[in-house]
C-alpha cells in the first residue's frame, strides 16, 4: 500500500505557471489520500510547491537534501523531518528507501537523473519498488517514445520499459503503485 511517495522534480518553476498549479494539486492529492512525501528537501520551484502543498493539506513532508544545497539557503524550514546527507548519490538513495514507490514530476537534469536511474535500476534488479512519470501537458512523451525506441531495437526488454508506468493524474498513479509487481530480475545466457 502506497504510504511514502517519493518524488523527484523541478526545483525551477519553470515558464509555465500551469506547471505550478499541477504541482500544488498533486500535493493536495497526496495529502486528501494520506501519502506522505518524501523528496529533495528544497523549497523551490515544484519541489517548494509540492510540499507546501501537502503541509497546507494536514499531511507529512520528509525531505534529505546534501550539505551542500542546505548551505545553499535551499532547505524547506516547515517540515517533518529533514535528513542532511553529504551527497547525491546518498541523497537518491535514502530517498529510494524511505519510499514506497517514486514518482517523477516535470523537472530538469536532476530530475531526469534520479528516475532514470530508478528505472534502470529496476531492471537490474536493484530496485523493486514501482516508478512513474507525471506526464502532464505531454512531458514526458518525447522519454516514452525514446523508451519505445530502445525496446524496438533490443536494447531494453518489454518487461522493463512495461514496468514504467506514464500517468495523468494520481488516482493513475496509486493505482499503478498498489498494484505494482517488480519484474523478474534479468538474466544473461
Amino acid at each position: 500500500m502506497l504510504k511514502r511517495l517519493a518524488v523527484y522534480c523541478g526545483a525551477r518553476a519553470g515558464q509555465d505557471p500551469s506547471f505550478m498549479e499541477m504541482a500544488t494539486d498533486f500535493g493536495h492529492q497526496m495529502a486528501e489520500h494520506d501519502v506522505a512525501l518524501v523528496y529533495g528537501g528544497g523549497r523551490f520551484g515544484l519541489m517548494g510547491a509540492v510540499a507546501d502543498a501537502v503541509l497546507e493539506a494536514g499531511g507529512q513532508a520528509h525531505g534529505v537534501i546534501t550539505e551542500e544545497l542546505a548551505n545553499r539557503g535551499t532547505s524547506h524550514p516547515d517540515l517533518a523531518s529533514l535528513e542532511i546527507v553529504d551527497d547525491m548519490n546518498t541523497r537518491k538513495n535514502q530517498m529510494m528507501e524511505m519510499a514506497d514507490g517514486l514518482l517523477a514530476l516535470p523537472g530538469g537534469l536532476g530530475t531526469l537523473e534520479e528516475v532514470s536511474e530508478a528505472f534502470s535500476w529496476t531492471a537490474l534488479g536493484d530496485n523493486a519498488k514501482p516508478v512513474a512519470l507525471y506526464n502532464y501537458r505531454n512531458f514526458y512523451q518525447p522519454l516514452k517514445d525514446m523508451l519505445a525506441t530502445m525496446e524496438m531495437t533490443g536494447f531494453t526488454e518489454p518487461p522493463y520499459v512495461n514496468a514504467i508506468k506514464f500517468a495523468t493524474n494520481f488516482d493513475e498513479v496509486a493505482d499503478f503503485m498498489n498494484h505494482y509487481q517488480a519484474p523478474a530480475i534479468r538474466t544473461y545466457e
